[in-house]
């Protein structure tokens, strides 16, 4: 395997705003790790050309979203951070643009979300998070 973008190893900031498609095209890598460009094209519903696709892969590359490896004739796409890493950036994004920074109202708002019939199981959970919250607070 040789490595042959100088994006390799690089954390990009993760901070460019994403399309629609580049979001759909980055679910499917941090799915399955690594994909071709193909496998890529593939898992799309609706998929555009896959010209159009290889555009938009060079896109992520530009962004920093994603880097690649040459392995014969493939490109092999992967992300460049951890999706925890982005998830965590994301959710500060959507904290700062729909509840002004506010946890509170955010987990308000999700609790509230008629369509996510939240299990016993699941309450029981965020209730040990906000009681280990509680915890770390005090001991600091």
């Amino acid at each position: 395997m040789k490595r042959t973008s100088g994006q390799e190893g690089k954390g990009g900031t993760g901070e460019a705003a994403l399309s629609r498609r580049e979001r759909q095209i980055m679910d499917i890598v941090y799915a399955r790790g690594h994909a071709t460009g193909r496998e890529i094209w593939e898992g799309l519903s609706d998929a555009p050309t896959y010209a159009t696709v290889r555009t938009i892969l060079r896109v992520l590359l530009e962004k920093k979203h994603l880097t690649y490896r040459k392995e014969g004739r493939s490109y092999i796409y992967r992300p460049v951070r951890k999706r925890g890493e982005a998830a965590h950036s994301a959710m500060n994004r959507l904290l700062q643009t729909f509840y002004d920074g506010s946890v509170e109202q955010a987990v308000s708002s999700m609790l509230g979300m008629k369509d996510k019939n939240l299990d016993l199981a699941e309450l029981e959970k965020i209730e040990q998070l906000i009681k280990q919250a509680k915890e770390n607070i005090k001991s600091s």
